[in-house]
């Protein structure tokens, strides 16, 4: 990693071992040492301080570690305003209840979307959604949303990334995203798994900022073209709703 002269190592190298946990629950010592490239004495001093402080706990049986309760605390004290995930749940569980199917919420992280809240739909056969899934950014209807309504020197950039397929036609996306700014919803059947079909629309905070991408997802064989334009309305003016809660 690059290192900032304007930033604090010791505190870069802190904050990059707590977000090994992004991508795990319950790491060994050597586990997180590799991810952050770091001697193992060094991760084993900062696990050791942040344990102390309540950010990790070890499992003394194991010698694994998991997050500690100060992350739960500090997340707690997040403004609904400042955090979508919770601020936009109640609408998310409305909805499900409405439509029958698996509702996310979703947030651009560079050329990635990651999943921030999902509520599971009570259906046998559903799409199951875990939370913090980070999925690629050219595939899927919340990936469509996501990239269509960015401001548009960033949607060039994201759609000229060097990490996208190189068989993928640039002319026909850039087609689509105005086909979805026109509709002001996008869909998705199949695109990045077998069976599984979306629909997606946009979260504008009440500065008129794109916030997330709220997506209704299930069974192709339950989620049809049809069905998803019949849905569509719904999932508009659930996003809106929600953006009328978010700063």
């Amino acid at each position: 990693m690059e290192e900032n002269k304007s930033t604090v190592r010791a505190v870069e190298r802190a904050l990059d071992i707590l977000l090994c946990f992004t991508e795990g629950s319950d790491l060994p010592m050597t586990e997180i040492a590799e991810r952050v490239k770091l001697h193992k004495s060094t991760v084993h001093r900062m696990l050791a301080t942040l344990e102390e402080k309540g950010f990790v706990v070890r499992d003394r049986f194991t010698d694994r570690y998991r997050l500690g309760m100060r992350i739960w605390e500090l997340s707690s004290h997040l403004s609904h305003a400042d955090d979508p995930a919770a601020a936009c749940l109640p609408e998310m569980e409305r909805l499900r209840d409405v439509l029958g199917e698996t509702i996310s919420l979703y947030v651009r992280d560079g050329n990635e979307r990651i999943r921030i809240q999902a509520v599971q739909s009570n259906q046998p056969i559903r799409r199951v959604a875990p939370v913090g899934a980070r999925l690629p950014l050219y595939v899927g209807a919340s990936s469509k949303v996501l990239i269509a309504y960015a401001d548009e020197t960033e949607r060039e950039l994201i759609m000229k990334d060097a990490t996208w397929p190189a068989a993928l036609d640039l002319a026909a996306l850039r087609s689509q995203m105005d086909e979805i700014r026109e509709a002001g919803y996008a869909t998705s059947i199949e695109e990045r798994e077998a069976g599984a079909a979306a629909v997606a629309a946009p979260i504008f905070n009440l500065s008129g900022q794109l916030v997330a991408a709220l997506s209704v997802s299930g069974p192709a064989s339950r989620l049809t073209s049809e069905e998803m334009k019949r849905h569509a309305g719904a999932i508009m003016a659930s996003a809106r709703l929600m953006g009328t809660v978010l700063k």
